[in-house]
Parts: C-alpha cells; sequence; structure tokens
C-alpha cells in the first residue's frame, strides 16, 4: 500500500495492487477516512485490481482547500478519477458521503464507470421522497441541522477529543465499536482538517447548490449496474428511507440489507460485504 498525492486535484490517497490492474477507486464519509476501506482493499486486490482509497477533499492530508458543495466535489472526483485511469471505465465503492458522490458521478459521467456498489445512503431521489413519509428521519439527521451553526457545532463537535464523533458512531452503528486505534487515527486526520468536514453539510444549505444537485440527479435513471447495501439496525438512515429507489436505475440493480448491521456495515460485517462487492464487480 502506497499514499500518493494528485496534485491536480489535491487529493491524497492510498494505493494498492497493480499499476496496470483494472481500477476500483473506494470513497469513504462522515466521519471517516480511507483505513475504513483495508479488509475490502484486500480482498479486491486478491481478484485483481488496483484500488485507490482516496481523503476526501476537505480531510487531511487531502487539500482543505473547498468548495465542498456535492456537485463541486463530484466534479473533483471525476477529474481524479480521468487522472487515474484516462480511458478504461474504472468501478465505484461510496459509503456515506461517498454513495452521494458516487451517484453523481454515475449520472453526470455513466461512461466511465464500469460497475458501482453505494452503502448507506440511498438514491437521492428515494431519500427525497420516503422522508416525507417517515418524519422519523428528520430527528436521525438533526445533527444536519446543527452543523449549520458554524462556531457552536465545531466547538462541540471538537470537545473532549471528539467525543461527540464517538457517540455519533455508538448510535449509528449500536454495539459496534472500531476499536481505539482506529479512533485515533481518525480522530488525527479530524484535528488537521476541522472544521472543513462539516462545510459539507453547510454547502446543502445553499439554493443554487440544491438546484444543482437536483439537475443532476434528476437527469434520468442510473445506467451503470449497481449493487446498495444498507444495515437493518442503521442509525443514521433508517431502513424504509431506500424503500423503492429501484425505480431510479434502469441498469441491473440489487438492494441488500444485512441483518444485524447498522451504518458501517462494511466494518462490521466485512466478510458478507466483501463477498457481495467482489461478486458483483466480477459479473459486471
Amino acid at each position: 500500500m502506497q499514499r500518493r498525492r494528485s496534485e491536480g486535484t489535491g487529493i491524497s490517497y492510498l494505493a494498492t495492487g497493480a499499476d496496470d490492474a483494472p481500477l476500483a477507486i473506494c470513497i469513504h464519509g462522515f466521519p471517516d477516512i480511507p483505513r475504513t476501506w483495508t479488509s475490502l482493499t484486500g480482498r479486491l486486490v486478491e481478484d485483481g485490481y488496483r484500488v485507490v482509497s482516496p481523503w476526501l477533499p476537505g480531510y487531511a492530508p487531502s487539500s482543505l482547500d473547498g468548495p465542498f458543495d456535492v456537485p463541486s466535489l463530484t466534479r473533483r472526483l471525476l477529474r481524479f478519477i480521468d487522472e487515474l485511469s484516462p480511458s478504461d471505465p474504472v468501478r465505484i465503492v461510496g459509503h456515506d458521503w461517498g454513495s452521494v458522490m458516487a451517484q453523481c458521478a454515475l449520472g453526470l459521467r455513466p461512461e466511465r464507470f464500469r460497475a458501482a456498489a453505494t452503502l448507506a445512503v440511498p438514491h437521492l431521489l428515494a431519500y427525497e421522497t420516503n422522508i416525507e413519509e417517515h418524519p422519523t428521519q428528520l430527528r436521525r439527521s438533526a445533527y444536519m441541522g446543527f452543523f449549520q451553526l458554524a462556531v457552536l457545532s465545531d466547538r462541540v463537535v471538537s470537545f473532549r477529543n471528539f467525543r461527540f464523533i464517538e457517540r455519533l458512531w455508538q448510535t449509528w452503528s449500536p454495539g459496534f465499536d472500531p476499536g481505539a486505534e482506529y479512533f485515533d487515527e481518525l480522530k488525527l486526520c479530524l484535528r488537521s482538517s476541522m472544521p472543513a468536514p462539516l462545510r459539507y453539510y453547510r454547502a446543502m444549505a445553499s439554493l443554487r447548490v440544491i438546484r444543482e444537485l437536483r439537475e443532476i440527479i434528476r437527469r434520468g435513471p442510473i445506467v451503470v449496474p449497481t449493487i446498495y447495501l444498507h444495515g437493518e439496525r442503521d442509525g443514521c438512515i433508517g431502513r424504509e428511507i431506500a424503500v423503492g429507489q429501484e425505480q431510479y436505475f434502469s441498469a441491473l440493480f440489487e438492494s441488500i440489507e444485512l441483518a444485524e448491521a447498522g451504518h458501517f456495515l462494511h466494518l462490521e460485517r466485512p466478510a458478507e460485504v466483501n463477498d457481495l462487492i467482489s461478486g458483483w464487480f466480477s459479473g459486471h
């Protein structure tokens, strides 16, 4: 595993596998780091892929410069992919914010992707539709509103060595603990990055950004073969929010719910998640 940096995009990343192997890119979410993909990386390298796991923009050692709205981040991600694989389509995995960016990238430039796996955040149109019928999701998503209070939330999130972040993990993946070493690395990243990771949420308050994002996701159904994985006990986004999202995919689409798993399902159930993603990529 090597740590590298794309000077063109300011994105730092971990790369594993042969440089000439087919590319699989794995995108983390909030609050997380590329280490989240260690188990999946090992499996995909065994399958013959080159695996790249970037630190998202705003997460040190990647550039802390914005903008941090989803359309801009997605275009930056696409430039990064073009740099790594100028001609061959790639496979993409996205969790949380990574799922959001993957969806937008698949919508904007489907020809750049051979297959996709998205985790924990369903198609945004399904989210938008289902939240109206399931208002309890508003309570789960209250942290997004809190993050709009810039000075206060910056302080609260960092207080007592990021205790707020530990509680988010406990709420989102009940009963799961990634371990002190994992949290130490995550907190070091956040300590070096704040408040950039929270600016992803603040950018969502812009009407211009909302309009542009809707234009992207309403372009038409996703035409790239996609598998979607969701934890049955996800405390961040309820399982009901993913219902009906298959209508937004015109290519092969499969949705699987994992029992006894929460938001960080790829860490909680690595063997099963690895098998599902490996099998999907092998078939496409």
